[in-house]
């Protein structure tokens, strides 16, 4: 990452997930933490978030999940991801994630993986560690 250049996070709500007081917490914090983040509101369809993500030139594709979908939302981003030349960027998603589904995420090339229960700063930390 280039030291004078901000991340940028494009952070969406796939789905018919209607649930985003966690995903404005999320923002906030990253807002917070000297991020640039593009919010991208409720119910974004997987084309969606791909073309905002390439849009906006993001360096963090960021999902919160709380509706269950996760997984049929990432089998669908992924090739759009990688479509839109955006393999190589930092995929991360966060919300309703039981353990069991955490190596499926990440074989689809979710790295960043963040539970309900995780902590603002473990967030924060993976991304300036791990973002491109």
């Amino acid at each position: 990452m280039n030291p004078g250049k901000r991340i940028k996070i494009v952070l969406a709500k796939p789905g018919l997930d209607g649930h985003d007081q966690g995903a404005k917490v999320v923002a906030r914090a990253l807002m917070d933490a000297g991020f640039e983040v593009i919010y991208t509101g409720l119910r974004q369809t997987p084309e969606a978030i791909a073309r905002i993500a390439l849009d906006e030139d993001a360096d963090v594709i960021a999902l919160s999940s709380m509706a269950g979908s996760h997984l049929p939302v990432c089998r669908k981003l992924k090739p759009l991801l990688e479509q839109a030349g955006l393999a190589d960027k930092l995929w991360v998603i966060g919300g309703n994630l039981p353990a069991q589904d955490h190596d499926a995420l990440r074989a689809l090339g979710f790295s960043g993986i963040f539970p309900s229960s995780s902590k603002l700063d473990d967030i924060i930390n993976y991304i300036r560690t791990h973002a491109p």
